[in-house]
């Protein structure tokens, strides 16, 4: 069966100036093999990253902190005084939640919540002569431990070493060995307040975040409130949630009736959020770019090509075919640089991956967090939003010269060529 003759002559024109046709589809599939190499390498290390804030960070936090600030007694009283109050001192509070352990047990009765009450706070670790400032986390193993994955993060030792030690401490892989504490060393806290205790490494855990292995230890919370001299105070409500997707509406729902500041995992981390926005716009703006000259390639093939054939068109156009038909024979041409350009770019993207991914990468001491390998997010999205994205810029490439073609009258070419 013959083909349709506006695809016939548009498989002609593109093999007539095969050179040129060779050069817009490598222009077309290095756009859409960068499209999936770098969309696949973006959305590997933010879905990395996502997954480790779930695995380690707190789905939801409570903070002994709110939102705004009070507003003043003599301000609430006569909102709308003309004589202004000024150089009022904040009333002294004593940090901590205030009924924080009633708290925690009310919202530890929602469905899908593990809660830990948790006293934060800074000390000093002094071992072998070596002085290290560390967060010190205050928790009840038991809690901690149905709030967070850190039964699984142990390399050494067990969280559970905690009850049987009332003076037992956990400290992180990096900060171990930045020590160079084991299991038994007997660490000295120092805590800003003056309080020392003589403390056990009692287990070791290794999250592979970097800030959390070095800078973060814990110990029971009673021992952290007397280095802190917080008696029956909490300064932290950590939740785990079985849907990690009701984070922000749990968290606004209890800062509604608590009063307390409470963030879901997206809130925190939001400033992190908003970078990957910012390279992603970046990694679109890069791949648009190269499509664009990718197009341009394509328009000035085309518009060339018109510009040889005008005879050809007067010739086309008198026996009988229509200004769409004209249309449609270098339209036809851009799609089909087009397809052929994204399904070498599939072939080229896919290559770029398995080359990013051999890279060994060595993130494990000074990074935020550890990393060996180029982490990729493999998914038939990349491919079909690039192919679509290729196909569709040919062929916007191709129709205005197209449009141009159609128009052409082949009384005024006979008359030109005369």
């Amino acid at each position: 069966m013959s083909l349709p003759l506006p695809l016939s002559l548009a498989i002609a024109y593109l093999v007539g100036r095969r050179r040129q046709t060779i050069i817009s589809i490598a222009g077309v599939a290095m756009g859409v093999g960068f499209f999936i190499a770098v969309s696949a390498m973006m959305q590997g290390f933010h879905q990395y990253f996502i997954d480790k804030i779930i695995h380690v960070a707190p789905h939801v936090v409570m903070k002994d902190e709110f939102r705004t600030a009070r507003i003043q007694p003599v301000t609430m009283q006569h909102p709308n005084s003309v004589v202004m109050l000024s150089g009022v001192k904040p009333r002294d509070e004593r940090r901590g939640i205030r009924g924080g352990e009633r708290i925690a047990q009310e919202i530890a009765q929602i469905d899908g919540v593990s809660v830990s009450p948790i006293l934060s706070g800074q000390v000093f670790l002094r071992y072998g002569g070596k002085d290290v400032a560390v967060n010190l986390l205050g928790i009840d193993p038991v809690k901690e431990a149905a709030a967070s994955n850190i039964q699984q993060d142990m390399i050494g030792g067990a969280l559970s070493n905690l009850n049987t030690n009332s003076t037992g401490i956990i400290i992180g892989a990096g900060l171990a060995r930045n020590l160079g504490a084991q299991l038994g060393a007997k660490l000295t806290v120092v805590s800003p307040q003056g309080v020392t205790l003589i403390m056990k490494v009692e287990g070791i855990t290794r999250t592979g975040i970097t800030e959390l292995d070095y800078g973060q230890a814990y110990a029971l919370l009673e021992k952290s409130q007397i280095l802190q001299k917080r008696d029956q105070r909490i300064n932290l409500i950590k939740m785990r949630l079985a849907d990690v997707n009701r984070a922000t509406i749990l968290a606004s729902a209890l800062e509604a009736r608590y009063g307390w500041r409470t963030e879901g995992w997206q809130e925190t981390n939001q400033n992190i959020f908003g970078l990957f926005r910012l390279q992603e716009i970046i990694m679109q703006t890069v791949v648009g770019a190269i499509l664009i000259v990718a197009g341009f390639g394509i328009f000035n093939i085309i518009t060339t090509v018109i510009h040889e054939k005008e005879r050809d068109i007067a010739i086309l156009k008198s026996i009988g075919l229509s200004r769409r038909d004209i249309e449609a024979i270098f339209v036809l041409q851009g799609v089909m640089v087009g397809i052929a350009g994204a399904l070498l770019g599939w072939a080229l993207g896919w290559g770029l991956m398995q080359l990013l991914e051999s890279f060994p990468i060595n993130m494990t001491d000074e990074s935020f967090m550890e990393i060996e390998h180029m982490m990729l997010y493999r998914t038939p999205r990349h491919y079909i939003d690039s192919g679509v994205l290729a196909v569709l810029a040919a062929s916007i490439s191709a129709y205005l010269p197209a449009r141009r073609a159609a128009q052409l009258r082949p009384v005024d070419i006979i008359r030109s060529a005369a």
